[in-house]
C-alpha cells in the first residue's frame, strides 16, 4: 500500500506528520511524494485561519483529482473543528480530531491499537540537524480569540520517561538539536503531575543531543526557576520564543491573557539580567504579536508599537493580523477592525521587524558563537544558525554538515 502526507500549520503538525510516516512505513506501507499515485493520502490541516481552512480544502480536492479512486484521511485542528463539513467532501474516508490521532495508524493500517494515553506523543524526522518535540499538547487558557482549545482539546502532556525515550531516539538518528513544542509549552506536568523545569533537567542529560531550543512559552510560565537553571549552563539557548499578543493592556485584559505589559517586560529583563554578560551574545526574543484584534484603536496599537520598539526590543516580531472565528467570543464583538487598516498596521510591525533584528545583528557582531551547519545547499552556500538564531552562511562543505563550530559573528 503507497501513502502520501501533507501538512498545513504550525510545528506540532510537522512532528505529528514525521510520526505518522514513522508510523505506517514500521507496518509495510510505502510512502511516495504527494503528488504521486497513491492508495491513501493524509492531509494534517490547520484552522488558525480562514485561509488556513480553505487551502486545507483545496488539497483535499486536489489529492481526489489525482486519484479519484484514492482514500483520503483528514487530521488536524480543522478535522476537530469542522468534522461533518470535511466528510461531505467527495474523496474523504475517515476525519480523525484532537483526541482520536493515536487511533489513526491502526485505523487506517489495520494494525493492532496500541495502548498510549490521551496524548499523542510525537517528533519530526528527515532533517538531520534539527527536530521538533512535542511534549505537550491543547490549552485551557481559551482566550477570546483562540480557537485552539476547541481544536486541540484541553492542555495535557505525555510523562517525562516517554519524552526522553523519544528525544533518545532523535539522538540515535544523529540530530544535534531539539526544539521542544507544544501548544502551552510551559504548561507541561498538568495531566502528569510533573513540572516543566523537571522535563528539562531529564531532557538535558540525554546523551547526543547537543542543544535544544524552547518554542512559544507563555511569559507568565517562563518562571525565575526556569531561567536560574538554563543560565546555570545548561544545553538550552539563549534563543526564546514568547508570545505577547499585544502591547496594550486594554486589549490584553479585554481577550482574557493572563499576564500584563509590567509582567511581561519584567520577564523578558530577569532573562536578559541572567543570560547576557559583557563581551558575550546577547538573547534572541522572538515575540508573537496580533494586529487588529477587536477594538484596537489607533490608540491601543500605537501602545504595542512603542512597547515593543522602546520597553522590549526583541530580536524578531512574528506578525499575525487578526481572523475572526467562528465559536469565539471575539468573533461576536461589534468592534471589529478594518481589514486595510490590519493590513497597514502588519506592514509597520513588520518594517519594526527588519530595524529591531538589523540592530540585533549589529549588536552581536565580533562576539564569539557557536554555529550548527544544516545540510540544505542553495547555489552552493551552506547555512546555519547560532546558539542565539542568527543566520551564517558559508560556501559548502560536505564536511561540515551536522557539525557544531566556534566562530566570531
Amino acid at each position: 500500500m503507497k501513502i502520501a502526507f501533507t501538512t498545513l500549520g504550525c510545528k506540532l503538525n510537522y512532528a505529528e506528520t514525521s510520526t505518522y510516516e514513522r508510523g505506517f512505513v514500521a507496518a509495510g506501507w510505502e510512502v511516495v511524494p504527494w503528488t504521486a499515485q497513491a492508495d491513501v493520502y493524509l492531509i494534517n490541516t490547520c484552522a488558525v485561519t480562514e485561509t488556513a481552512e480553505k487551502k486545507s480544502r483545496n488539497l483535499i480536492r486536489r489529492a481526489h483529482k489525482t486519484a479519484p479512486e484514492a482514500r483520503i484521511v483528514v487530521t488536524g485542528c480543522y478535522a476537530e473543528l469542522r468534522k461533518d463539513q470535511l466528510l461531505a467532501i467527495d474523496g474523504v474516508w475517515k476525519v480523525f480530531g484532537a483526541t482520536e490521532k493515536k487511533e489513526i495508524i491502526p485505523s487506517v493500517a489495520e494494525t493492532t491499537p496500541s495502548s498510549t494515553s490521551g496524548v499523542f506523543g510525537a517528533y519530526s524526522s528527515g532533517e538531520r540537524t534539527r527536530s521538533f518535540l512535542k511534549v505537550q499538547d491543547g490549552c485551557d487558557n481559551f482566550c477570546a480569540y483562540c480557537t485552539v482549545p476547541f481544536a486541540r482539546g484541553r492542555s495535557r502532556n505525555i510523562p517525562i520517561c516517554e519524552c526522553v525515550k523519544m528525544a533518545e531516539s532523535i539522538a540515535a538518528e544523529g540530530v544535534k538539536e531539539v526544539v521542544l513544542t507544544g501548544v502551552n509549552t510551559g504548561d507541561f506536568g498538568r495531566t502528569t503531575g510533573e513540572s516543566f523545569l523537571d522535563l528539562l533537567k531529564a531532557l538535558n542529560e540525554v546523551e547526543g543531543i547537543e542543544r535544544y531550543r524552547i518554542s512559544s512559552i507563555e511569559p507568565n510560565l517562563i518562571t525565575p526557576e526556569i531561567v536560574d537553571w538554563i543560565a546555570s549552563g545548561t544545553k538550552f539557548q539563549k534563543h526564546f520564543h514568547i508570545p505577547l499578543q499585544s502591547g496594550s493592556d486594554t486589549l490584553l485584559k479585554k481577550v482574557g491573557r493572563r499576564y500584563d505589559t509590567e509582567l511581561f517586560a519584567s520577564r523578558i529583563d530577569y532573562i536578559r539580567k541572567a543570560l547576557e554578560r559583557p563581551g558575550e551574545p546577547q538573547v534572541f526574543f522572538g515575540i508573537d504579536v496580533i494586529v487588529g484584534l477587536p477594538g484596537e484603536t489607533e490608540e491601543l496599537f500605537q501602545e504595542t508599537y512603542t512597547f515593543l520598539k522602546e520597553r522590549v526590543r526583541p530580536a524578531f516580531i512574528h506578525v499575525f493580523p487578526y481572523s475572526r472565528r467562528p465559536g469565539t467570543r471575539a468573533a461576536e464583538w461589534k468592534d471589529q477592525v478594518q481589514d486595510s487598516l490590519k493590513t497597514e498596521r502588519v506592514a509597520r510591525l513588520e518594517a519594526l521587524c527588519e530595524e529591531l533584528h538589523a540592530q540585533f545583528v549589529a549588536a552581536n557582531k565580533g562576539l564569539e558563537e557557536t554555529v550548527l551547519w544544516e545540510s540544505s545547499v542553495k547555489n552552493g552556500i551552506m547555512g546555519g544558525y547560532t546558539g542565539n538564531y542568527i543566520r551564517v552562511e558559508r560556501p559548502y562543505d560536505p564536511a561540515r554538515v551536522n557539525t557544531l563550530e566556534k566562530i566570531v559573528l
